[in-house]
């Protein structure tokens, strides 16, 4: 068995389910279980109809009604009782928000559920259309149950029973089903959403449940790169990397899989690969719990990239000096305005920590100015690289010499508690400058030699 995660961007109009389709046709004899995301802009269209029904009291479904009715007719289909059923009750819901003026997280997640749940039916009909036993299904009539954290719901337990129930019956019974990404529901029977990364967390909980031989992400690029291509213009594909190494770097700014995403795959050591369904014949890349190839004839660095708009804040202590307490202080302070910290680096008196630059940090330099002298830094970058742990002191001796070379100064380096990261930070003005100039000490010498 094997599980394909196709994108809002993989399935945006009737050419693009046409293609996915023949995808799915070409894999038939290893028993796929197809995860959908909404198609192209749906999403955004949906969120847009809502705020015209909350501040303006109308019902406008028409973006969202013109791309589907559109793909039905361009794709020939017979499904437009079941889509008019669901714009039927899009509408409905929709004049109940402009009717109350009011849109709470439960009927956000209930609102953009539609999008999956309309992508499904028409990629379900295609493929039924030419041949295929493929058959629509929301990812709550399988087993998907969640908690009630509407808009970032996660999963529960019991999930990991409840799916494999479901889907291994269709698989035996050679039934292709065409299932909603980032959808469940709670236990009252309530629609959620999945939050960041769901999606692909349908998918990755699908293979691992039901112990599929990998689960295969179909994106836009061609795997994880070397590094961005829009700063580097001839970054690579990497082959493969480990869970550890993906999550970091889906963390400092590789927006290729969401590290909650590899979560169920981490815990049953399912692989995963990323595809690009617009270059099918990339091989794309493999994420495993040990990477493939022999460790010492690897580069040093798997991938570089670079995540702007960072703050650096640094504190010191020097009244606590000695006293135990200070960093517990310090993060409970953080932790009371809900702000996430990104890298620490710390001393027994002081801390130098950074977040993103959107936070409200007043109340924070108020507090914290009780216990210690606050300096806050804006328009930083953190650039991270993500390589063999064993091999450290020489990316880090590199790092620096390559930095020294170009001429950026290097204010705080922090190496993550997995070992396969280390990140420091410039301004936001260098980052690019600077991966550029590691991307070719790492990865242009090497292919020079």
């Amino acid at each position: 068995m094997v599980v394909m995660k196709f994108g809002g961007s993989s399935v945006a109009d009737a050419a693009r389910i046409r293609h996915v389709a023949d995808i799915i046709k070409s894999q038939l004899l290893r028993k796929p279980a197809v995860v959908l995301s909404a198609m192209g802009d749906t999403t955004d269209h949906l969120l847009e109809a809502a705020d015209k029904a909350l501040k303006e009291g109308k019902v406008d479904i028409s973006d969202v009604e013109k791309l589907h009715t559109t793909t039905i007719k361009a794709l020939k289909l017979g499904v437009q009782k079941e889509i008019a059923a669901l714009l039927d009750e899009l509408a409905r819901l929709l004049s109940g928000i402009a009717l109350i003026r009011e849109l709470t997280p439960r009927t956000k997640d209930y609102l953009v559920s539609f999008g999956e749940r309309l992508s499904v039916r028409i990629a379900a009909g295609y493929l039924k259309s030419i041949g295929v036993n493929a058959k629509a299904f929301d990812a709550f009539d399988l087993g998907f149950l969640s908690d009630s954290n509407y808009t970032k719901a996660e999963l529960l337990k019991e999930s990991w029973d409840l799916i494999p129930q479901k889907i291994l019956p269709l698989i035996k019974g050679n039934v292709v089903p065409i299932i909603t990404g980032f959808i469940a529901k709670d236990e009252k029977g309530t629609i959620t959403t999945l939050g960041r990364g769901g999606s692909d967390l349908s998918a990755t909980m699908i293979a691992a449940a039901c112990k599929a031989d990998e689960v295969q992400v179909w994106k836009d690029v061609d795997g994880i790169l070397t590094a961005d291509p829009r700063i580097v213009k001839n970054a690579k594909p990497v082959e493969s990397v480990t869970y550890e190494e993906a999550a970091e770097l889906a963390y400092f700014g590789a927006q290729v899989l969401h590290p909650r995403a590899m979560q169920p795959c981490m815990k049953t050591g399912t692989p995963v690969v990323v595809k690009n369904s617009y270059n099918i014949d990339a091989p794309g890349t493999r994420i495993e719990p040990v990477a493939a190839g022999i460790v010492n004839k690897r580069p040093p660095v798997r991938a570089i990239t670079s995540r702007q708009k960072i703050t650096l804040v640094d504190i010191v202590s020097t009244r606590m000096l000695g006293q135990y307490g200070f960093l517990a202080e310090v993060f409970s302070v953080f932790a009371r305005y809900n702000i996430s910290i990104d890298m620490v680096a710390t001393s027994e008196v002081s801390v130098s920590l950074t977040l993103d630059t959107a936070y409200d940090l007043t109340e924070v330099k108020k507090e914290l100015g009780k216990i210690a002298s606050i300096e806050v830094k804006t328009g930083k970058a953190i650039v991270s690289i993500v390589g063999n742990v064993k091999r450290s002191s020489e990316i880090l001796a590199r790092a620096f010499r390559t930095c020294q070379f170009i001429g950026v100064t290097v204010q705080m380096v922090s190496q993550g508690a997995s070992k396969v990261n280390i990140s420091f930070i410039v301004n936001d003005t260098e980052a690019a400058e600077t991966v550029k100039a590691l991307h070719i000490d790492f990865f242009d010498k090497l292919e020079r030699n």
